[in-house]
């Protein structure tokens, strides 16, 4: 092969990466239901970036509803396979992020089915912001001193086991809507539950909670 042959495939190569850059570019900045176009329209690239959106946020989501990480990638896995299969039946005049969140809690329900054939001032914090219009729970901030991060930390893992230990419909709502930031609306879609049950779940959910983490950062 000769130096010029060898500079033309270098620079087409080159460009290529140049193109592949740009595309991802533009993909990042649409709208999930834009994506979810461009894919149906034969993206394939664009169904990457479904995956680069959601799927950390799902392995946490499933994580903290099912109690093991490795068994929550898996769920996630699932769920991006049956989304890749069923895509072209998602209703479009739906959120997208609703509808993938209902198959990963789909998934996590029927886990949980086939198994069952100074921290305290940070807890009082979140519990004062229980009733307000909120974010998810946030456990880094790079503001804090590292004892203060430290604490956080060490108040995340006991989230993480009193969470473990609430009832599987008690367990979904206060996930997607104390560690998700999920809407009381959303959390309707998802679970497929009226919006009555799901505040009356979640509240039932936050005092068991309470009950249960109170003893372990006491």
């Amino acid at each position: 092969m000769g130096a010029q042959t060898t500079t033309m495939l270098r620079t087409d190569q080159t460009a290529r990466e140049g193109d592949a850059v740009q595309h991802r570019k533009q993909l990042r900045a649409l709208g999930d239901s834009e994506v979810v176009q461009a894919f149906l329209d034969g993206d394939q690239r664009a169904f990457g970036e479904l995956v680069r959106r959601y799927d950390s946020r799902l392995v946490n989501f499933v994580y903290r509803t099912v109690g093991d990480r490795e068994r929550a990638q898996d769920l996630v896995q699932e769920t991006f396979v049956r989304v890749y299969r069923h895509l072209e039946r998602f209703d479009q005049t739906k959120k997208f992020s609703t509808w993938i969140y209902t198959i990963a809690s789909n998934l996590a329900k029927n886990e949980l089915r086939n198994r069952s054939r100074n921290p305290l001032v940070l807890f009082q914090t979140i519990k004062q912001n229980w009733d307000a219009d909120h974010r998810p729970l946030e456990w880094e901030d790079t503001q804090y001193k590292p004892d203060d991060l430290f604490r956080k930390r060490h108040l995340k893992e006991k989230v993480d086991e009193a969470v473990a230990q609430l009832p599987e419909h008690h367990r979904i709502v206060f996930v997607l809507r104390e560690l998700e930031g999920k809407t009381y609306e959303e959390i309707s879609d998802i679970t497929g539950v009226n919006l009555g049950t799901v505040k009356s779940r979640l509240n039932r959910a936050r005092n068991n909670f309470a009950q249960i983490i109170a003893p372990m950062i006491g």
